[in-house]
C-alpha cells in the first residue's frame, strides 16, 4: 500500500475516532509535509457548539501551530471528503501545495450534509441570498483598510 493511501486511511480513522467521542460528523483530515503527519483534525461541530469546526479548518490550525506558519507551503491535505464551500476557502489562503479527498460532495449529500444550496447563493445578489446582506458604514469601515495600506511593518500574506 502506497503512502498517500496510508494518509487517507489515517484521515477517515480521525473522522472514526471523532465520530466514537461524539465530537461531530463524519469527517477526518490530516496534513502531511515531508512524509510526516504534521496536523490533525476532525468534525467538531456539535460538541464545541462551533458551525466552523469542520475537519479541514482544524487540521490547518493545527498544522499551522506546529509550524509556526500561516501558510501549508511544501504540505498535502488528505480529507476523507471533498472539502465544503468553506473548507474550500480555507484550503486556498493555507496554499498547500495539494489536496487529497476520498468521498465526494454527492456521498456527502446522500447522508444529509449536502452544501449545494451555498454554492447556488454565491452568485446571487446580496438581497436575494437567503440570508440578506446589506452594505452598512462603509465610510467608517474603509478606515482599518486606510491605515493597513499606511502601515509600514504589516506581513502581507
Amino acid at each position: 500500500m502506497n503512502d498517500k493511501k496510508l494518509f487517507m486511511i489515517e484521515a477517515v480513522n480521525t473522522a472514526l475516532k471523532g465520530m466514537s467521542k461524539n465530537e461531530g460528523g463524519p469527517f477526518g483530515c490530516v496534513i502531511v509535509k515531508d512524509g510526516k503527519i504534521i496536523g490533525r483534525g476532525n468534525n467538531k461541530v456539535t460538541s464545541t457548539n462551533d458551525p466552523t469546526a469542520h475537519a479541514e479548518v482544524i487540521a490547518i490550525r493545527d498544522a499551522c501551530k506546529s509550524l509556526n506558519s500561516f501558510q501549508l507551503e511544501g504540505c498535502e491535505i488528505y480529507t476523507s471528503c471533498e472539502p465544503c464551500p468553506m473548507c474550500l476557502g480555507a484550503i486556498y489562503w493555507a496554499r498547500p501545495d495539494k489536496v487529497y479527498y476520498g468521498s465526494n460532495q454527492s456521498d456527502a449529500a446522500r447522508i444529509g450534509f449536502d452544501d449545494e444550496f451555498i454554492y447556488k447563493e454565491i452568485p446571487l445578489p446580496y438581497n436575494k441570498r437567503s440570508i440578506p446582506f446589506e452594505q452598512l458604514a462603509r465610510d467608517v469601515a474603509i478606515e482599518a483598510f486606510e491605515e493597513w495600506t499606511k502601515k509600514e511593518d504589516k506581513i502581507k500574506y
